[in-house]
This record gives structure tokens, sequence and C-alpha cells, in this order.
């Protein structure tokens, strides 16, 4: 795989994971809303997705290539990082907020 095709894999794995986890979360709580816990390990496996793609991106973020692969590989962490904080978040608010409540 190419450093650039690394580097775009990077910065799309975070949004995909965060939309994955909102969709999928929407799901299992609508369908049964006391299986708060499947959405607190649907939320760390789509954490460790962001941690994978950051890491991926800091490995590229290196001077020696060309200045477009670099600047994608630090675009990569740093939405790495924003959706990260987000997917954090809302899993804070599953275990804050009761699904069950209507």
């Amino acid at each position: 795989m190419s450093i650039r095709a690394r580097a775009w894999t990077a910065l799309l794995m975070p949004p995909v994971a965060w939309f994955a986890f909102e969709q999928g979360l929407s799901h299992v709580l609508h369908a049964r809303c006391g299986l708060t816990w499947v959405g607190l390990i649907w939320g760390a496996l789509s954490l460790i997705a962001c941690a994978t793609a950051a890491r991926l991106g800091r490995s590229l973020a290196r001077r020696g290539k060309a200045l477009a692969d670099v600047w994608l590989a630090r675009l990569a962490m740093v939405v790495a990082g924003l959706f990260a904080l987000a997917i954090a978040f809302q899993s804070l608010a599953i275990v804050m907020v009761p699904a069950c409540v209507r």
C-alpha cells in the first residue's frame, strides 16, 4: 500500500468508526434499552479504531516524504483525536443517562 493510500486510510477511519458507533448504538439501544454494556464495548472498539488511525498517521508524519503525504498524515492525527473525543463523550453519556427513560 502506498504512503498516500495509508494516509487516506488513517484520515477516513475515524469518521467511519464514529458513524458505525452512532448507527450501531442507535439500533442496539432502540431494540433493547437495557444493553448499555454493549454500547460501552462498541465505544471502546471505536476508540481503538481511532487510536489505530492516529498511530498510522503518526508513523507517516515524518519530513522525509512528499509534503502532501505529511500534511495528510498530520491531518489524520487531528481528525482521529477529534472523533475519539466525540466517541468518548458519547460513551460517557451512555453511562450517565439511562437509555430506558422515556
